[in-house]
């Protein structure tokens, strides 16, 4: 059985030529650890220890960083992130019913991911497109005016994409 850091070596080396490319890896902390979850997609232990030992950094500041910005996760996020708008205007329009229809139609709850990695979902506090509300946003695209019988729509649009090998 192939370790975490042989099955995702092609990973590593993406994250090495990154950086290789720093002018200096001095402060480059929360940079590199951007770039790895953008790579990876998360930042489990492995890819931690990792950027540690290439920043010559101990492992606790890179734990504590990684720990301290909520933009960085340590569990695996889905292939598609979907984000229900919870701010004052979407709620009052019913955002809490299609968060609650996604959660019933994904079997997770906000803040989770599905079993096969296909989806992640949550609520935010606002996206900024109160004209819009309700607003779902999935992967940077925009749905305005979600009703919850919308939500099997949206999510087929992406089950849609599965590639049969």
């Amino acid at each position: 059985m192939c370790d975490f850091y042989s099955r995702n070596k092609h990973l590593f080396d993406q994250l090495d030529n990154f950086i290789d490319s720093l002018e200096t890896r001095k402060g480059a902390l929360i940079q590199v650890l951007h770039h790895a979850q953008g790579i990876f997609g998360f930042l489990p232990k492995e890819v931690q220890l990792y950027i540690a030992k290439a920043l010559d950094v101990a492992p606790s500041k890179v734990y504590g960083v990684v720990s301290f910005y909520s933009y960085f996760t340590t569990e695996p996020r889905g292939e598609y992130k979907i984000s229900v708008c919870l701010g004052t205007v979407c709620f009052v329009k019913g955002a809490d019913k299609i968060l609650a229809q996604f959660e019933k139609e994904l079997g997770i709850k906000s803040g989770e991911t599905t079993k096969d990695l296909k989806f992640s979902l949550e609520g935010l506090r606002c996206v900024g497109a109160c004209g819009l509300a309700p607003v779902v946003v999935v992967n940077g695209k925009v749905y305005g005016q979600v009703k919850p019988e919308d939500v099997t729509s949206i999510l087929d649009n992406y089950r849609e994409t599965e590639v049969n090998c």
